[in-house]
Formats: C-alpha cells, sequence, structure tokens
C-alpha cells in the first residue's frame, strides 16, 4: 500500500498502482468475490489485495473491545 499526495490525492493506494485500497473493500461488500475484483484491475496482485485484507483484519481484532456491538 502507498500514499503519496501526488496519487490520487493521497488516497492510499495499491502500491505501483493508482487504485485506491478502498475499491476493494466497496466490490466486497456489493458481494463481489476477491477473483472479481482482481479481474476488474489486473494492476493489482492477488497477494497485494490479501495483504491488505489481513491488515484490516488484525486492526478490527486489535481494537475489537472498542468496536460498537450491533
Amino acid at each position: 500500500m502507498q500514499v503519496d499526495p501526488e496519487i490520487q490525492g493521497g488516497t492510499p493506494c495499491f502500491a505501483g498502482t493508482r487504485v485506491p485500497v478502498k475499491s476493494l473493500f466497496d466490490y466486497l461488500a456489493r458481494g463481489r468475490s476477491l477473483d472479481f475484483y482482481l479481474e476488474q484491475f489486473p494492476s493489482v496482485g492477488r497477494q497485494q489485495a490479501t495483504d491488505v485484507l489481513e491488515l484490516a483484519g488484525a486492526i478490527v481484532s486489535s481494537r475489537a473491545s472498542e468496536l460498537p456491538t450491533a
């Protein structure tokens, strides 16, 4: 992941691309598969996407006590 003010206005993007990381979460939230996402954004590697998902999972796990209950 990279954050560069010259790329997408500093929005976090997958390294070496102009693809915002948030787009992955948007696709998954709409019920799209990771495979479908990767087909739509061939510049994003599978390992990059799974690394972001693992990082998000680790952040959620580490802050679970701060999250509202549903």
